[in-house]
Formats: structure tokens, sequence, C-alpha cells
């Protein structure tokens, strides 16, 4: 006579079953992503669905000892740790993948006779980024405000995310955390896998009703890479280059802190190949309790023909993922 299991084993059996489809079918997903147009009205965001599968997905740019980007590593290549402890890659791509991009843009007093140059910058980084990436526009003085017209949430087009840059107020305070959570959070209903944005600022703020920390916070629970460059003169009482450090630095992005205004240009462009030169990495970490601490994240690379690799990623995240979104994008 058989025995059948108990109702606890059909459940424990259930359990053991579902877990893996589930992941798996998380990382077809995410492989076999398709990109829909990149215009896109504010009305029309993606249905969103959230799985409790906490894969960590990394953005990783690997430099030579020169400088130079390194773009033909394999998944063997890199080793990956997670408060010291080795994790197991699951999800591997190296390719030009689209993004979905904020242009975060400081309009306070003393950014007016910098934003020709700003504008300019912004075009080469258009003309230099995939054609299927998604951009928005978040200007800020004291007063955060979206960039493109009426109901259009996401361009790619280089003379509306100009305009919307150079047709903006310019004068007042600096509300920079606001403007920065502002764009975090419009990041969210973007289509795209991967989530970058570029703030152009002196970095100093007097006018935020959010506080530094709790932006450092909302960006290490997000997955967003932040790249910033830092526009000011050293006469500036109001720089604060240090903010913008530690911003890229937390997010795996890099700080630029040109000494000429004329070198922004070409900080964009590098800032575009930089996006389309990573590798993105995933994993499912050896500990699944989400909560809410923060654990440390390190990624090496070694290979064949190569001397002392440099990997740029995130420091780390804070355990329970990026807010869940409903449907249309909403928090």
């Amino acid at each position: 006579m058989k025995r059948g299991l108990s109702r606890a084993g059909e459940r424990g059996v259930a359990k053991a079953i579902a877990l893996p489809f589930l992941l798996l079918t998380v990382l077809l997903g995410y492989a076999g992503y398709q990109a829909p147009p990149a215009r896109q009205d504010r009305d029309s965001g993606p249905f969103r669905i959230s799985v409790d599968v906490a894969l960590v997905v990394l953005h990783a740019t690997v430099t030579d000892r020169q400088g130079g980007f390194v773009s033909n590593l394999g998944e063997r290549d890199f080793e990956v740790y997670e408060n010291g402890v080795s994790q197991r890659i699951q999800l591997f791509r190296n390719e030009d993948v689209p993004v979905t991009v904020g242009l975060v843009v400081d309009h306070s007093t003393t950014m007016r006779p910098k934003l020709a140059e700003v504008s300019a910058a912004a075009r080469t980084f258009v003309r230099s980024s995939n054609r299927e990436d998604e951009m928005f526009v978040v200007n800020f003085n004291e007063v955060v405000s979206l960039g493109l017209p009426g109901t259009l949430r996401f361009t790619n087009d280089n003379a509306e995310l100009e305009n919307a840059i150079t047709t903006a107020r310019t004068g007042g305070q600096t509300a920079l955390y606001d403007a920065i959570a502002k764009a975090l959070e419009e990041l969210q209903a973007g289509s795209r896998d991967k989530k970058v944005l570029i703030v152009v600022s002196d970095g100093g703020d007097n006018a935020s009703a959010r506080s530094l920390g709790q932006v450092m916070k909302l960006a290490e629970q997000s997955s967003a890479v932040i790249y910033t460059v830092g526009v000011f003169d050293e006469e500036d009482p109001d720089r604060n280059p240090g903010v913008l450090k530690r911003l890229a630095q937390a997010t795996g992005g890099e700080a630029f802190l040109p000494n000429q205004l004329s070198e922004v240009v070409a900080i964009c462009e590098r800032i575009a190949r930089d996006i389309r030169h990573q590798y993105t990495i995933g994993y499912v970490p050896s500990s699944l309790n989400r909560d809410g601490a923060y654990r440390a994240i390190r990624v090496l690379a070694r290979a064949k023909g190569h001397d002392r690799l440099s990997v740029r990623t995130r420091n780390g995240y804070i355990a329970g993922g990026e807010p869940r979104l409903d449907e249309k994008g909403a928090k």
C-alpha cells in the first residue's frame, strides 16, 4: 500500500518546484526583452508585474590600466561578492542594450551663463547613445519640473530634449536633492531595464525638502547608475563636488569635475560610450532575507591577456529592492 505525502510535504514539493520555475521565468523575460519605441506619453506607461525573486542586477564597466574599455570578457572572467561571500552569476549580458536616461539639469542663478554649453553637451550625448534609448529631462532651481511638454514622457528626439533644457526658467536657489528624488521616481516609469541619471550641477543645495541622506537611500534602493558633471566656478560659494562624487560612487557611475566649461561636451560623449560598453551581471543572493539592511558588493574581473583590470559598479544595495510598481508605473 502506497503512503501519500502529508499536506506539509506537498506544500514543500510545490514550493521547491515553483521557485526555480519562477526564477527561470524572470531571467528569460529579462534576456528576451524587446524594446518598444522610445517616444512615450505620460499616460501610457507600461504595465508592471512585481515579483519577489531577489535578482540583483549590476551594470559594470571594466577598464584596463590605461583607462580603456575592456569589452571582450565572458561570464567566467567575473567574480561577484556580497558582504564578502561569493555569489553565483545567473545572468550575464555583454551587449549594447537600450536605456532609460534622465537628464537632471541645474537652472539656478549661477548656471545661467553655462546652459548653452550644457545644451550642446546634451545634444552630443543623444547623438552618441543607442537609438532605442528613451530619455526625459528634469529641470530644477528651487522648483523641480519635468522638461518635456504636455503628456510626452520620454523621447530620443534631439530637438525635443534640447528644447526641454533651454526653455526652462533660470534663476533662484538650488533644490538638487529634490530633483534627484524626482528623477529616480520618473525612471521607474521607463520601459528599459537599464536606468541611468546624468546630473549636471554645482553639487550645492539650499532649497530641498529632502536631505542628502534620504536621497542616498533612494539611490541605494534603486538600480540606477548616476553620472554627475560638476559645473561651477572656484569662487562659487554653493559648490559641493563631494556630493557629486558620493552619488556617482555609490551607484557605479562616475563623477566628472572639468576645469573648463568647454570640456562638458566631451564628457557627455564619454558617458554615452561608458553606458554602451557595460556588462550586465545578475545574481540571486545566497541570503534571501529582505530585511532592509545595506549589503556591500564587490566585483572582480580577471582574464588572460589583460593585466590589472578595474571594475566599476555600484558599491551595494539595500535589501528589499526598488519601490514596487503597479499599473502605469505608479508607486
